[in-house]
């Protein structure tokens, strides 16, 4: 089980990604564990503060097909993973479990 991170993730986003990421817990606050992954919504928030904050986590960042900017900036910032919005909870298990180190 990993803890995530949501950073800049609305409500209704998140429970859209509880189903698929059962079994890993998903958090909205730093605790006084690091997460094991942050998942962030580039809309939200500046790619470069996420990247700087957690810069030994495995960041997957998300925004709308037409943010090409905030893409670019999540690339540029270095997270590992960056994927439009509609592709985030069909793919998100597949994606944080690589990211995580979990065996399929």
């Amino acid at each position: 089980m990993a803890t995530i991170l949501l950073v800049g993730v609305d409500l209704m986003l998140r429970s859209r990604l509880e189903g698929p990421l059962t079994g890993h817990r998903l958090v909205t606050s730093d605790s006084a564990d690091p997460p094991d992954l942050v998942i962030c919504d580039i809309s939200r928030v500046d790619p470069d503060d996420v990247a700087g904050s957690w810069p030994d986590v495995p960041i997957l960042g998300f925004t709308n097909h037409t943010d090409t900017r905030g893409l670019q900036q999540a690339h540029a910032a270095g997270f590992d993973q960056v994927l439009v919005k509609s592709a985030l909870v069909e793919r998100a298990r597949q994606v944080v479990d690589e990211l995580v180190g979990v065996d399929a």
